[in-house]
């Protein structure tokens, strides 16, 4: 089943709101089966909500519309569609209602305006709106040649929106129209660039059945291997992703750290929960961001300790003891500078694991020997330390995301030994 999605809203066409309903939408309506084909964002205009509902149809079984449904002036979209369903509006009483219960549950009175939004369309059957008070509205149009398109409004507030979405929009579509099973399944890697991995893995992705699509979803530091089947038969689809994901897996075995939504701060916490191990971590280019990943875990207080960020060499030299020699003949983006940051790390904070780094973020600093993205990791694990140095590229916010992500990953590749 063919969907169109239109969002309505001047706040999203000048970027004062970023247009989140619209990915949030499209996933769960393909989680559910169904083929989102366009995104479409109008202004609050009753001639680009005319004309973009007229071209919806022509292409979609289903057109989805969010926003435009509140009580203020500017909320035009229940009265356009008026316009195009050829109806008119008539007060619902089991609409009002809900809107008195939800202004006494806060203590409040209906104002005039919000009880304009009990003002619903004739020929639509209208959906509960648990969170707010713009119902939604449900509307059936017979298509030139067979069938009928559907068109759902809802409110453009996220939480609403997704409420009446999981609970109303989607169970009706479902009852509505026949859709194929979808089956996802994502591959985490790290460690290899898209290029690099599609090369790896062409003969693989080659050999897929038709049924099974692949998407590279590459992030700075990481790329994602989506699959995603389609098939009549949910248990049947489910072997084949899994048959290709166990046939993949020899090929990039060192790449790949965990499946589906899985994070590596998330790994690593369980790692070090399982062997009773704590860590700690001796930041410079990173600032504190590895540590932010690791206490982003609920429960981390159980093995994280604490983090040193060492962003000058003043503070090197002073709390992690690094020398003044060694910085001085060496510099402080080196091996043996951020060797001397992990193993004084772990003394002081008693620590199993310690992560340092230090490097050269950009987009200034760097020097024909050591370019911007220059950047060493080392890693102490009880009596043994080791570093690794990596050139990561000019992006500062990319280069501290790769950084975090390739410690996390070198931890990660310890903690499994």
């Amino acid at each position: 089943m063919l969907v169109e999605i239109i969002n309505i809203g001047d706040e999203l066409l000048i970027g004062q709101v970023i247009n989140t309903n619209a990915a949030w939408m499209a996933e769960q309506l393909n989680l559910s089966g169904f083929t989102v084909l366009r995104f479409t964002v109008i202004s609050d205009s009753r001639e680009q909500i005319l004309e973009a509902l007229h071209e919806a149809e022509k292409r979609a079984e289903i057109v989805l519309i969010s926003g435009g449904i509140g009580p203020t002036k500017d909320d035009i979209t229940k009265t356009t569609l008026c316009a195009f369903f050829n109806t008119h509006l008539v007060f619902n009483e089991d609409a009002y209602r809900d809107i008195q219960i939800f202004f006494a549950l806060r203590g409040h009175q209906v104002t005039d305006l919000n009880r304009k939004q009990a003002d619903l369309p004739e020929r639509c059957f209208t959906l509960p709106n648990k969170l707010g008070t713009a119902r939604g509205m449900w509307f059936e149009k017979k298509r030139t040649t067979e069938g009928k398109t559907v068109f759902v409004s809802m409110p453009g507030v996220p939480f609403e929106m997704k409420e009446m979405m999981i609970n109303e929009v989607i169970p009706r579509l479902q009852k509505s129209f026949s859709t194929p099973y979808i089956y996802h399944k994502t591959v985490l890697t790290q460690g290899i660039g898209e290029s690099f991995l599609a090369t790896r893995i062409e003969a693989w992705e080659n050999s897929l059945p038709k049924n099974i699509k692949l998407a590279y979803l590459p992030q700075p530091g990481m790329v994602r291997l989506r699959l995603t089947g389609t098939a009549d038969d949910e248990q049947k689809l489910r072997h084949q992703v899994d048959s290709a994901i166990a046939e993949l897996e020899p090929i990039i075995s060192e790449y790949i750290f965990g499946y589906d939504e899985e994070t590596l701060e998330e790994i690593i916490g369980r790692l070090l929960r399982e062997k009773g191990n704590s860590l700690a971590t001796a930041e410079s280019c990173t600032g504190g961001y590895i540590a932010h990943l690791i206490t982003s875990i609920p429960g981390s207080s159980d093995y994280f300790k604490g983090s040193i960020v060492a962003y000058s060499n003043e503070i090197k030299e002073n709390l992690l003891f690094v020398s003044p020699e060694i910085l001085a003949k060496f510099g402080a983006v080196s091996e043996e500078t951020v060797e001397e940051m992990a193993v004084s790390a772990q003394t002081q904070f008693n620590a199993d694991y310690i992560i340092a780094t230090s490097g050269i973020a950009g987009p200034s600093g760097g020097t024909t020997e050591k370019p911007v993205g220059t950047t060493w990791i080392a890693i102490a694990a009880q009596e043994e330390v080791f570093a690794r140095k990596f050139l990561f590229g000019d992006s500062r916010d990319r280069n501290i995301r790769r950084t975090a992500l390739q410690a996390l990953a070198m931890l990660r590749k310890k903690l499994l030994e």
